[in-house]
């Protein structure tokens, strides 16, 4: 299918995006901005920030959706937190996103480099606020305890499609498990909670509205919903294109789901203007 016109987006280069990138290459730094293929990355760049890439390039698991290479991992770069805050502070962030790659070879799936991640930038930048969006930790009470303890002032974990789906996009991961690490997040540490999923990989209305019942249900506080964009032939494939007006019917979705704070539109991606919806 040929990608609508609202999907589209142009190339930007200007003095602000060439120092976001001189920044994350001086530093050694990876974006999810680049490795996945983001369509929002020039209109961030050119906002002076990005989303980090931790632990590597390399994911263990291979996910139908996702541009992230599955391969062996490479090993932890130690200082990697710390260059991660002197970017935050070079980048003059009031509010940055960490993501990473899904590293189910480490003991604790990289809780710990995320507990470092955000207390070296709470050194360099105090006032700045801080968002991860990690892997279930395949559902690791010890792991998540440690993300509880390093305090980041959003918890994000994407739910990425409808339960019915799962096993044919998520093959590695598992629906009610990821809403338990939501609700466990929650319950525990009092964080505020997002999520997120794609639409236009085959899913109904229906099983749309339930993932939304879900997680309101699981005490997620924020949702994202945003046009799933095969990054090749080789993914997984696009099985519609929502329109402009969908995209507001999935709004009263939202709406009726009870979810209070949502950010929905074919562009959206779960770290997409995240400072303004927090």
């Amino acid at each position: 299918m040929r990608l609508p016109e609202y999907l589209k987006r142009p190339i930007i280069d200007t003095d602000k995006t060439k120092n976001v990138r001189r920044i994350l290459k001086t530093k050694c730094l990876n974006t999810v901005c680049e490795n996945a293929r983001c369509p929002n990355k020039n209109e961030c760049y050119t906002k002076n920030t990005a989303t980090f890439l931790i632990m590597g390039k390399n994911c263990t698991r291979n996910c139908k959706y996702c541009n992230i290479s599955c391969a062996k991992p490479e090993p932890l770069d130690l200082d990697e937190p710390k260059h991660i805050a002197e970017a935050v502070e070079a980048l003059g962030l009031k509010y940055t996103v960490i993501t990473s790659v899904t590293r189910d070879d480490l003991p604790d799936g990289g809780a710990t480099h995320f507990a470092n991640c955000i207390k070296e930038i709470r050194k360099l930048s105090p006032d700045t606020k801080i968002e991860i969006l990690t892997p279930d930790f395949k559902g690791d009470k010890n792991a998540l305890d440690i993300i509880i303890e390093a305090k980041p002032d959003v918890f994000n974990h994407n739910i990425e499609t409808v339960k019915e789906l799962f096993k044919k996009v998520r093959q590695q991961g598992n629906y009610n498990l990821s809403l338990n690490v939501l609700q466990y997040i929650k319950r525990h540490g009092g964080i505020t909670t997002k999520s997120g999923f794609m639409v236009g990989l085959g899913e109904t209305n229906d099983q749309i509205i339930n993932t939304l019942k879900d997680l309101h249900n699981n005490l997620c506080d924020i949702v994202t919903i945003g046009q799933y964009i095969q990054p090749s032939k080789n993914h997984f494939p696009v099985s519609k294109y929502y329109t402009l007006e969908e995209f507001e019917t999935l709004k009263m979705f939202a709406d009726d789901a009870k979810i209070e704070h949502y950010q929905i539109g074919p562009l959206v991606r779960s770290s997409y203007r995240a400072a303004e919806l927090f």
